[in-house]
């Protein structure tokens, strides 16, 4: 195979677009992304953490949110930094399974989490009255507790089933890490029955949750109509502008990669897609929520503030 120290169970990793004629400049905006990631997810937790004034149901829930999110930045990029300045792209089977499993837990409890958040803006701005009761630190526990053990099971099941079917030929991955779809690719079996496991595993955690955001947010949307305080509208609206930016970003290029055929797109169109969900949208998912949001702005300043004295 061409790398030392490779057993025949090893995997290669062809890494991020391989066919760039500027690997370096391509790489340095990744490490520019990761960054980035890095520093407003830890930034952001540490503020929820720190401020007072941020401990809430909805500050705890996008706390989970940015800790998913540098571990989902994180279980691709490092791997992929580290084969490209060392030349090394093979990756073991069990490093492999691994890496899988970490990307899916981590993909999927984010999915379930933004469906929690929706849920959380929903009790938030449709039963105010009502919300510290439903949403009380017990709750919130529960549903950080739901939205990673889902993960981890659901991932399990996806994770099994890819890495046991039989590999023909070239065990060459067409992708920088260990992806569903770039798997699924190297198997010389029929994986016609796992394509419609796979469709109706997305159908569970994407469609549906996908629908009760929607759901959600129209009935947001509807309360906030009949709101006598401008003031009142303009927040609620903020707070759930950045919640649906977000869930576009994620939803859409979840569905595009898991709801359609493994066969009917490229794997360039793979790495686009996971290119957007696991880096681009922990990047942004920070800056989306903090830029818009006064009430992370003023933990910000105080924060610094304090640094400075």
């Amino acid at each position: 195979m061409g790398q030392k120290n490779e057993s025949s169970t090893d995997f290669i990793l062809l890494g991020l677009f391989p066919w760039f004629r500027h690997p370096h400049l391509l790489m340095l905006i990744i490490l520019l992304f990761y960054a980035i990631a890095l520093t407003g997810n830890s930034l952001l937790i540490l503020l929820i953490w720190l401020d007072s004034r941020l401990h809430t149901p909805m500050y705890f829930l996008l706390s989970q949110l940015s800790l998913i999110d540098l571990a989902y930045i994180s279980s691709t990029v490092p791997k992929m930094v580290i084969n490209y300045f060392t030349g090394k792209k093979n990756i073991s089977y069990w490093a492999c399974a691994t890496q899988l499993f970490s990307f899916l837990t981590l993909g999927l409890a984010e999915c379930i989490l933004l469906t929690l958040m929706a849920c959380d803006r929903y009790v938030a701005v449709c039963k105010p009255l009502r919300y510290t009761v439903l949403m009380n630190p017990k709750v919130c526990l529960q549903m950080a507790a739901a939205a990673w053990i889902g993960g981890a099971l659901a991932a399990l099941v996806h994770t099994v089933y890819p890495m046991s079917f039989p590999m023909c030929g070239s065990r060459e991955i067409n992708h920088y890490f260990c992806e569903m779809p770039a798997i699924l690719r190297l198997s010389c079996m029929d994986i016609s029955a796992y394509e419609m496991v796979k469709f109706v595993s997305t159908i569970v955690f994407l469609l549906v949750p996908f629908s009760l955001i929607l759901t959600s947010y129209t009935l947001i949307f509807l309360t906030v109509l009949q709101m006598n305080s401008r003031k009142g509208r303009n927040k609620a609206l903020a707070t759930c502008s950045s919640h649906l930016t977000v869930v576009s970003l994620y939803f859409g290029q979840a569905i595009f990669i898991y709801m359609t055929p493994t066969s009917s797109h490229t794997p360039d169109q793979d790495q686009i897609g996971t290119v957007l969900g696991t880096i681009v949208t922990p990047m942004l998912n920070p800056l989306i929520y903090s830029l818009r949001n006064k009430e992370v702005l003023g933990a910000l300043r105080r924060f610094t503030g304090r640094c400075c004295n």
